[in-house]
């Protein structure tokens, strides 16, 4: 058995302590929070400081499942104990940050795994069979739409830009990228369009790659996760992610019992293993650069009309 430590018990981590108490591969060994009373929950050793529970020893592999904005410590540390790590995405909120983690996994010569539980989605893995022998893919649109004050629970976190690494894009855009990733087998970005809140956190946003288009939005009325292909034929095909599971985050719970058998697998295939964490990673970045870049243009255009004005003035 492959003796497993969580870090982090918020709202994802009943997920994957349900999907490790039913595993045949892994079994909890240990829990880290900052929560005293979350730690007095658990039947397994506890720890506020994830450097004790890893001085302390007695692990196969981690889980991270701690807010965005410690994935990167954490996970650095877990690497250089020379242990397989699962992370929630994104890997990072730097894509330095990111590459960084890569490297030393390969160092390490251990598995560094990003938790992309839609690809376990049943209806995704029922789409990606119908595809086998068909014709190919012309394009392909990803919805990933919630209001996301009805899916944090108490982890308030995902509100804070700094914490989370920014908005839709940074949070929910790397679930969407990867099943880009799934289908299509490589990720190149042309365009992207992000509407922001007053506080300036993103809340909707259109990336527009080669052959796929992705929808976020963080203010939708409901929820809506979904696939949609369109094949060279003119045949359109589509995966509800949601249907089938009635229940509010129904679908979590097989995902995540997925996503941990291939984390077996990952851990041991060690430092060989390659997931889309950082390709994702890097188009997200690549999409807050270019909206930057696209707001600095528009700030000098106004500036030199406003100069221009200045200058035929009366």
């Amino acid at each position: 058995m492959i003796r497993a430590g969580v870090v982090g018990l918020g709202v994802i981590s009943k997920f994957y302590l349900a999907a490790l108490e039913r595993s045949r591969e892994f079994a909890l060994a240990a829990v880290c929070d900052l929560d005293p009373a979350k730690l007095a929950k658990s039947a397994v050793p506890g720890y506020r400081d994830h450097r004790e529970m890893l001085a302390d020893g007695g692990l196969d592999a981690v889980i991270v499942t701690a807010p965005n904005d410690v994935h990167a410590t954490v996970c650095r540390d877990v690497l250089d104990a020379g242990l397989p790590v699962c992370v929630e995405k994104p890997i990072a909120t730097r894509l330095a940050d990111g590459e960084d983690l890569v490297a030393r996994a390969a160092r390490r010569d251990v598995a560094l795994f990003t938790a992309f539980h839609r690809r376990y989605n049943g209806n995704v893995l029922a789409l990606r069979e119908r595809l086998v022998g068909g014709p190919p893919i012309a394009s392909l649109t990803v919805r990933y739409l919630e209001r996301i004050e009805e899916h944090v629970g108490g982890d308030r976190w995902y509100l804070d830009a700094t914490r989370c690494g920014g908005g839709c894009v940074a949070d929910n855009g790397p679930n969407a990228l990867d099943l880009v990733q799934l289908f299509l087998g490589s990720m190149v970005l042309r365009d992207v369009r992000i509407s922001r809140d007053a506080d300036g956190v993103d809340r909707r946003a259109t990336l527009v790659l080669e052959g796929a288009v992705v929808e976020l939005d963080w203010s939708f009325p409901g929820e809506v996760k979904d696939v949609e292909v369109r094949l060279t034929d003119g045949t359109v095909l589509r995966a509800d992610l949601l249907a089938g599971y009635p229940e509010f985050k129904e679908s979590l719970w097989h995902e995540y019992a997925g996503l941990l058998r291939e984390f077996a697998e990952a851990v041991r295939e060690g430092g060989a293993w390659r997931d889309s964490g950082l390709d994702a990673l890097s188009i997200v970045d690549a999409c807050y650069r270019r909206e930057n870049d696209a707001g600095r243009r528009t700030e000098t255009r106004d500036h030199r009309h406003r100069g221009e004005g200045a200058r035929t003035s009366p």
